[in-house]
């Protein structure tokens, strides 16, 4: 890297944002747009969730939410929903995973360090389906970055156990995330850059509303996003060396790259409504996403890649050499598609709703290899592959109803919400092209079968599963005097594939003051295995960083016999037990907040098994099977319920609204500490893969966000704090651990308005040009920092946008 040029470029930008500064306090254009000072009114927002009362604001919730608006998503640079809540959230994390297969272009989100599936994901209240991606340890969750960001009204966080109330998954809390009804017409154009002057990213959006009667409205967004890769990469030892013993040939510098990917993305978001009659309205919205996306896999060097490089009786006379004699590094792509649509009639009375609505979300993964061969095949192999398409299909059947129950000597109606749903998930694998499973002639001589680097799905391997379920449930909030509300939850639910679950909650809230209350609550969930998670199988390789020897591990079915063998049983839904307490208040010069405790004991947790090696006897038995690169098998493993967990923490956010001369300033600052310990299972046996799962994020982030308005200007501030966190190779044997001191990030911003309808804002993310720690133990496959870092490794990013409204 040039450190050079990008110091020149960090203290150019932080000059330009201080005469920004120095332009918004003393200066003022006419005929601009004066920014409005406002009273502060957060915590009187009404909110929609975790509670079924329509009128109950975010100072009044029994549990503790969060809510991010649209404006505060436009200001953070990516067009990724995942990367804006990581910034403004700090139990929220996104991690980048370049050269991970899917998870380059699918990246888990988590919320208190959970897993990416105990987050339920609502859009406009309705359940948001999965990814067709099942991802680290096996987890199939959503993917938030299939939503246009600039469809976005506001984002609600609930940060407490929700199964009772909403079904499987909702273990760390739900996000619900509201697109927008405003009319008008408005658009964007965005560019940004790192200041390594590579990931280039234009991007550009429009949305229009118009109102339909009094009760109507229609409201289409569309956003195009185009971002270029990065990498921060360094030339591999073993690349150096082949390089100097072969000096004829030409090694490409480097041999593979480590950073972002590639990726065009084209989202699209429709929401509307119309009135019926007086007291009824038919209602509908759809999200549609396409994307195409490329990143690098691992190097093949001709001097260590054995099952690759090597004659063979089956092919006399050839090598791979002729092909790729300076090795290869396979290029994987996706092109992915996605699906969500909402329809549905309710109706709204003096004490009695209703609602009734029907959804079907699918989502679409196809896999393309470049740059690869399947060595089994010899010389007929291609060079080009298909590896294979999945498929995650939900449809839900939605009835949901709110009776107003007027009790003499209560304070105010009970709030009595029941209802029932029918869900169906559907998870399809379609096999690749021959080619990217075919087990050649020359596997028997020790080749590698399969596309190298993402070996194809098998017709063995595809198929097409489904799991139906039914769910009753009712949610009661009772305001018992005009200081203490009640609130209670049970949710029965019965799946087709392992049976039912019962799950309740309890809540509280006492006001002691106007401005002050305590809350708590405790409840009971699960998250249920998916048909995905049950069923498939799968094929991968890595790169063990001490030998540098690619190796292939299969991912069996629990149901497969081998499995069995190995101790694998029928997979069982997750439990979990939540406990939640703390206290909010608000005040009349402008501080805001909450302080809130939380536990979470999780047990029969799922993951992905111990690896176990694979004997001759065993490898006979999958070859036969016809498992794809079973030949060269050096382990397999399972998906599996068998270890449980205690994740507990505290919240503490605070906000600060207030008119400091002309203008208005907003502070908001937000902090969590999340432990996590494995408290029994296979893990707590294993003392690499409990540091691992206790360690591998942060305990301490904090985020705090300053804003100052006035007249045509507005300056914003961020700063960002991760903790210390512990890294491990991956090797397919043993692990190294590297432990990653604290980070902190800082942005800045600045907006001026030009006229009434444009504005401009000018900004970086991490304008210091802030790297972590680099990874000693990973250096040996060329990278840099770590793959698995909790935030962004590639340094500042400096961005300019133009809003224009109409």
């Amino acid at each position: 890297m040039n450190t050079s040029s990008v110091s020149t470029n960090a203290v150019r930008l932080l000059a330009g944002t201080a005469l920004l500064g120095v332009l918004a306090a003393t200066s003022g254009l006419a005929h601009a747009q004066t920014r409005e000072v406002t009273e502060p009114t957060t915590l009187d927002s009404v909110i929609v969730t975790g509670t079924r009362d329509a009128g109950r604001t975010l100072f009044e919730t029994l549990s503790p939410v969060d809510v991010v608006d649209g404006e505060a998503i436009d200001a953070t640079v990516s067009s990724d929903l995942s990367d804006s809540l990581a910034q403004l959230i700090p139990s929220f994390i996104v991690q980048r995973l370049p050269a991970a297969d899917g998870l380059a272009f699918v990246r888990p989100a988590t919320l208190r360090s959970l897993s990416p599936d105990h987050t339920l994901v609502l859009l406009n209240g309705k359940r948001f389906h999965r990814s067709a991606l099942l991802g680290s340890r096996g987890a199939q969750g959503p993917d938030l970055s299939q939503i246009p960001s600039f469809a976005i009204s506001r984002v609600e966080v609930l940060r407490d156990g929700a199964s009772a109330q909403y079904g499987s998954d909702a273990i760390a809390g739900v996000i619900n995330i509201v697109l927008d009804d405003t009319p008008g017409l408005r658009l964007f154009t965005q560019y940004s850059s790192y200041f390594e002057g590579d990931g280039a990213n234009p991007q550009v959006g429009i949305q229009a509303g118009l109102p339909i009667g009094d009760r109507g409205f229609v409201s289409a967004t569309l956003e195009y996003s185009d971002a270029e890769a990065t990498s921060r990469t360094r030339q591999r030892a073993d690349a150096i060396a082949f390089q100097t013993a072969n000096p004829t040939l030409s090694v490409p510098n480097p041999v593979q790259r480590w950073g972002q990917p590639d990726l065009q993305t084209l989202r699209l978001a429709l929401n509307g409504q119309v009135g019926i009659t007086e007291a009824i309205e038919a209602y509908g919205f759809l999200t549609y996403g396409q994307g195409e996306g490329t990143t690098d896999f691992n190097w093949r060097n001709p001097a260590g890649t054995p099952n690759v490089y090597r004659a063979s009786t089956a092919f006399p006379g050839f090598l791979f050499n002729s092909v790729y004699p300076t090795g290869f590094t396979p290029r994987f792509g996706q092109d992915d598609s996605d699906l969500h649509l909402v329809g549905g009639l309710r109706g709204h009375g003096d004490v009695f709703d209703w609602d009734l609505s029907v959804s079907n979300g699918q989502s679409e993964i196809d896999y393309r290899l470049t740059e690869s061969l399947n060595a089994s095949l010899g010389p007929s192999s291609p060079l080009s592959f298909r590896p294979g398409v999945l498929r995650q299909e939900e449809t839900n059947l939605n009835a949901d109803f709110v009776y107003r129950w007027a009790l003499g000597g209560l304070a105010a109606p009970v709030n009595v919400a029941f209802g029932a749903e029918r869900r169906e998930e559907v998870y399809e694998v379609t096999a690749g092209d021959p080619a990217s499973y075919a087990i050649g002639a020359g596997a028997n001589t020790g080749l590698a079968s399969g596309s190298n680097g993402f070996p194809g799905y098998s017709p063995d391997q595809a198929g097409r599963w489904s799991q139906d379920s039914w769910a009753a449930y009712i949610d009661i909030e009772a305001p018992v005097t005009e200081r203490l509300t009640l609130g209670a939850a049970v949710r029965q639910e019965d799946f087709s594939t392992f049976g039912s679950t019962t799950d309740g909650k309890l809540s509280a809230r006492f006001t002691v003051t106007p401005n002050l209350a305590l809350r708590a609550s405790g409840s009971t969930g699960f998250r249920a295995p998916t048909p995905g998670q049950v069923n498939s199988t799968r094929t991968s390789q890595g790169l063990d960083t001490v030998t540098l020897q690619v190796f292939t591990s299969g991912r069996l079915s629990p149901e497969n016999p081998v499995s069995q063998f190995f101790g694998a049983r029928p997979l069982e839904p997750e439990e979990a037990e939540n406990l939640t307490a703390g206290l909010t208040w608000r005040t009349d010069y402008g501080f805001s907040g909450s302080v809130d405790f939380y536990r979470v004991d999780l047990t029969n947790r799922f993951g992905q098994s111990s690896s176990f090696a694979v004997t001759p006897a065993v490898r006979a038995q999958l070859v036969a099977a016809r498992v794809p690169g079973a030949n060269t098998f050096t382990s397999i493993s399972f998906f599996t319920n068998d270890f449980d967990t205690r994740t507990q923490g505290v919240d503490i956010v605070g906000a600060y609204e207030r008119q400091i001369g002309d203008g208005q300033f907003d502070l908001d600052i937000a902090y969590n500490y999340n432990d996590t310990e494995v408290t029994g299972g296979t893990l707590n046996a294993s003392a690499t893969q409990r540091r691992l799962f206790e360690e591998s994020r942060p305990r301490h982030n904090l985020t705090g966000t300053a804003t100052y308005a006035v007249g045509r200007w507005e300056l914003l501030g961020r700063a960002r704090y991760y903790g210390e966190w512990t890294d491990s190779t991956g090797n397919a044997v043993g692990d190294i651990f590297q432990s990653f001191g604290a980070l902190t990030l800082f942005d800045v911003a600045a907006t001026a308005d030009l006229t009434e309808a444009v504005s401009v804002r000018i900004g970086a993310e991490n304008v210091l040009d802030t790297y972590p720690d680099e990874a000693v133990f990973q250096a040996s496959r060329g990278l840099i920092y770590s793959r698995n870092a909790p935030y962004d490794t590639d340094g500042g990013q400096y961005y300019v946008r133009l809003d224009v409204r109409f």
